[in-house]
């Protein structure tokens, strides 16, 4: 598929997506909502690629949801395009691929939304974040599902009634963000972190990715009933054994592609 709003490139193992509405702060419109699942599902399917890295160009990473498309829309219309809008967050959790978001000045919104349902994120010094669509009379209602499973149901209730904006530093403390750098430093220590799961067994990371979202949801006991499976299913594979003897043999393992 070719792109208009987003740009797809891929070094090494890790591949790249970059939100290219800079002039609207990287607000989705459903363009750009589309195309932006479609690069993810691309890149699930890219054997090539282990890891993604998800970023905005120019001032913001995200300031939401493209307001400019809300008139004009019947009920059923307004449902088609709300799901358009969360889709992203689905998509996320159900690919085997860790996904990291890479975060400057504004996440807000469906923003705030997508950092939430990334598997990791790291933010430079001086972002902002908010859940802010009640200052304009709508709701982060899709946003709020992710957040809730992230910082619990007062801070996640906090935020999307008030429209208040949190710091990075605040972000990192509560568990939204992974880890704040220096802006000069983002772009560096965002693809160290890629290139270091890179390294890793793919194979083990993605069936490890799809244990942990196939738990997290389940009774205590049904979540050790599905990681089991899946880690007796790890354990019959290649990289398990050539990890295990390059471990013992002290050399680098070579891994599979998947």
């Amino acid at each position: 598929m070719s792109f208009e709003t987003i740009l797809k490139e891929k070094k090494g193992y890790v591949g790249t997506i970059v939100f290219n509405r800079p002039d609207y702060l990287n607000t989705f419109n459903s363009q750009m909502a589309v195309e932006f699942n479609s690069a993810l599902e691309e890149l699930e399917q890219d054997d090539e690629v282990r890891v993604v890295v998800v970023k905005g160009e120019g001032k913001a990473f995200s300031a939401g949801i493209d307001v400019n498309e809300l008139k004009g829309k019947k009920p059923v219309e307004y449902l088609r395009w709300s799901e358009l809008m969360g889709k992203m967050c689905l998509t996320i959790a159900k690919m085997s691929k860790p996904v990291i978001v890479s975060v400057q000045d504004l996440a807000i919104a469906n923003g705030i939304g997508l950092v939430a349902a990334a598997d990791l994120a790291i933010a430079a010094e001086g972002a902002r974040f908010g859940a802010t669509a009640v200052n304009v009379g709508l709701f982060c209602m899709g946003p709020a599902v992710p957040l809730s499973r992230h910082l619990g149901k007062k801070k996640t209730l906090e935020l999307v009634l008030t429209g208040d904006l949190i710091d990075a530093a605040e972000a990192e403390r509560l568990g939204l963000v992974n880890k704040v750098v220096p802006l000069e430093k983002l772009e560096a220590e965002t693809m160290q972190l890629a290139e270091k799961i890179a390294e890793k067994s793919p194979l083990a990371v993605q069936l490890g990715k799809t244990a942990f979202y196939q738990m997290s949801d389940l009774p205590y006991e049904k979540a050790f009933e599905s990681t089991n499976s899946l880690f007796t299913l790890l354990c019959t594979t290649e990289d398990a054994h050539e990890g295990v003897d390059a471990f013992k043999n002290k050399r680098l393992p070579q891994w599979k592609l998947r």
